[in-house]
């Protein structure tokens, strides 16, 4: 009798850790998702999606200031990105576009929390010569929350490495100081 008992928890424990990592696997590719999905809506000026990776909570740091919470962060994000009006002459069959790409996600899942730091840049084709050309680069440093199985940007820290609020070094990669490397 004691065979048949041990032999299902025997299997129940071994499964355990493949369990866990499921678990860990799944909230990864939901968060690399949710940035992903954040990007493409940005470009698109579709507020909605954008909104819909918020917490009501949510700061948003950036070039432009902080914003606090999900109304003021719609607010600002209503005139980013695709969301910009854009004047179109009649009969165009095209228009200039800005794409953004997120890469090199480096997640932390801790239970319903995580912290991120990915890169991030942007081409455009809105140029004289109409040609593509690399117009902004930086990163994201990110924390995130889990809600009703959902997981939600709580902070995000934007750095626009080619604008004003890029920095000698940035510990949130995990860089050091240059300067502190002299012999």
């Amino acid at each position: 009798m004691k065979k048949a008992t041990l032999a299902p928890a025997s299997l129940l424990l071994s499964l355990m850790p493949a369990v866990t990592f499921a678990s860990y696997a799944d909230d990864r590719a939901e968060i690399e998702n949710l940035s992903n999905r954040y990007m493409i809506a940005v470009d698109a000026g579709d507020i909605d999606t954008v909104m819909e990776a918020w917490a009501e909570d949510g700061v948003l740091e950036w070039v432009y200031g902080v914003e606090r919470g999900k109304e003021a962060i719609r607010r600002a994000m209503s005139n980013f990105g695709g969301a910009r009006r854009v004047e179109i002459p009649e009969g165009a069959t095209s228009r200039p576009r800005t794409r953004h790409m997120i890469i090199n996600h480096v997640i932390d899942v801790q239970g319903d929390t995580a912290k991120t730091v990915a890169y991030w840049f942007a081409f455009t084709n809105n140029t004289p010569q109409k040609d593509v050309q690399l117009l902004y680069f930086g990163h994201y440093e990110d924390e995130l929350v889990k809600r009703n199985g959902k997981w939600l940007f709580k902070k995000r820290r934007v750095f626009n490495e080619s604008l004003q609020n890029r920095a000698l070094f940035y510990p949130g990669l995990g860089e050091k100081d240059p300067r502190q490397n002299k012999d």
